[in-house]
């Protein structure tokens, strides 16, 4: 499996406002039955995206490992489930929406990331701060779904094939970061640098 390619497969756009609306789509060869398993089941997310605990079921609270944690707000298999995504000591208003719908003999994923974003850590990074993170766990989804092993997180940034990875999804969303802050006003220099920023802070030198 090409894992640039992969991250290639996933459509971006950007939703600008006072909260920002992140917005991911991609296809899946997999029935939406086993994505839907993917998605919400604890022992499947541990082998793709994070350990998670807590009272998995509407109006309970989750907690992913040294991540997130949030309140799950609603659920309804196997086409959607929503929940607060909160982190960090003061996150302020965030909650995230997966979709799924089966299309052309496989699943279309949707996912919608919904925060309102301190001023300062927009302008520094724009969307790929949280963006190329959904591109990095949505494609750990297509290689789970696949049967191929995922990598190493601790150290996927360190590999020549993990660097092409986050590069190509910095790049991604710096152009859909870019038609938004062009659309606003804003220079073209501010929007290289923060495509620059948000490539340094996930594949460091």
């Amino acid at each position: 499996m090409d894992m640039v390619e992969e991250i290639n497969k996933v459509h971006r756009e950007l939703i600008d406002g006072k909260r920002k609306v992140q917005v991911l789509r991609r296809h899946y060869d997999a029935e939406i039955e086993d994505v839907w398993s993917a998605c919400t089941e604890a022992d499947r997310l541990a082998r793709w995206f994070m350990p998670v605990s807590g009272d998995l079921r509407v109006g309970g609270h989750y907690q992913l490992e040294g991540n997130a944690h949030g309140e799950i707000l609603r659920c309804e298999p196997p086409s959607l489930f929503k929940v607060s995504w909160l982190f960090g000591p003061n996150p302020g208003f965030s909650e995230v929406e997966v979709t799924l719908t089966a299309k052309d003999g496989g699943t279309l994923l949707e996912l919608r990331h919904t925060a309102e974003v301190p001023e300062q850590m927009w302008a520094q990074f724009g969307p790929g701060a949280t963006g190329v993170g959904w591109d990095l766990s949505l494609l750990g989804l297509a290689l789970h779904l696949t049967g191929a092993p995922k990598p190493d997180t601790d150290t996927f940034h360190e590999t020549e094939e993990g660097r092409r990875c986050i590069v190509a999804s910095s790049e991604a969303w710096g152009e859909a970061w870019g038609e938004a802050y062009r659309a606003a006003g804003g220079l073209p220099e501010a929007v290289a640098a923060a495509v620059r920023a948000t490539t340094g802070f996930y594949a460091p030198e």
